[in-house]
């Protein structure tokens, strides 16, 4: 991996550990930390479409939500986040606000509907409510400046990874990984199936996760956009749905 400034300087070990390809031991604590289940996001609470796309029919067993899944990480919503997570996390370590600044402002316009808007944008703020109260760094407060509307949650992600020295690569798929398994549970608690029925599901995603983030890490930021549009179709029609038990 090649040198970048990425917020605070690396002592002599962990660069060596950083160009062997290693993760510090405090950025591995960090990113299981921020990106587990139980850090106050509130991502249980949402299912990005999938509630309707199993109402209607589109997903009932377990290779149905694994096709679904595929499509939505690698063309759809997923595949958009992980291009502003890397985008945030490398224009906030350069301290580049204008940079910074594009990319939280596409990834908050980006949302293809009302409720893909709330769950990105409510997560996001949670996120850095969060981090500010228990990991501060300054890359969340050159973020603030460089960008006074809604934060959506990649943005957030990516900022504080720069902000403790945290490289993209990690992050990125640390995150892809809590995005997928999230969804994952919102099907397994949907549809339903079995708890082993989800852990194959993840596993089967796994190389798609892999290529996703293989291809953010290299991709501009006007390459965001997705192409599963049924995905955006049922974020959309969750929004009438009669019975919801999540809130997107």
């Amino acid at each position: 991996m090649s040198p970048r400034k990425r917020g605070p300087r690396l002592d002599s070990t962990e660069a060596e550990r950083a160009q062997d390809g290693a993760l510090p031991a405090d950025a591995l604590y960090r990113l299981m930390a921020w990106l587990s289940p139980s850090f106050p996001v509130g991502g249980f609470s949402y299912s990005s479409g999938l509630e309707w796309a199993i109402e209607a029919g589109d997903i009932g067993n377990a290779e149905n939500l694994r096709r679904w899944l595929a499509f939505v990480v690698a063309e759809g919503s997923v595949f958009c986040d992980a291009v502003f997570l890397v985008h945030a996390c490398r224009s906030a370590a350069a301290r580049d606000a204008r940079a910074l600044r594009a990319t939280a402002e596409l990834a908050a316009a980006l949302a293809p509907s009302k409720e893909r808007f709330l769950e990105t944008t409510a997560q996001g703020a949670a996120f850095v409510d969060a981090i500010r109260a228990a990991w501060p760094c300054d890359a969340l407060e050159r973020l603030k400046s460089a960008w006074d509307g809604p934060v959506a949650y990649p943005v957030a992600v990516g900022a504080a990874a720069a902000g403790h020295g945290i490289a993209v690569e990690p992050a990125l798929l640390a995150y892809l990984h809590a995005v997928t398994a999230n969804l994952i549970s919102a099907g397994v608690r949907l549809v339903p199936l079995g708890q082993t029925d989800g852990q194959r599901v993840l596993a089967a995603l796994e190389p798609i996760v892999h290529d996703t983030a293989r291809r953010a890490a290299i991709a501009p930021l006007d390459a965001a956009g997705g192409a599963a549009l049924r995905a955006d179709i049922a974020s959309m029609r969750h929004e009438t749905q009669y019975t919801r038990l999540f809130r997107s």
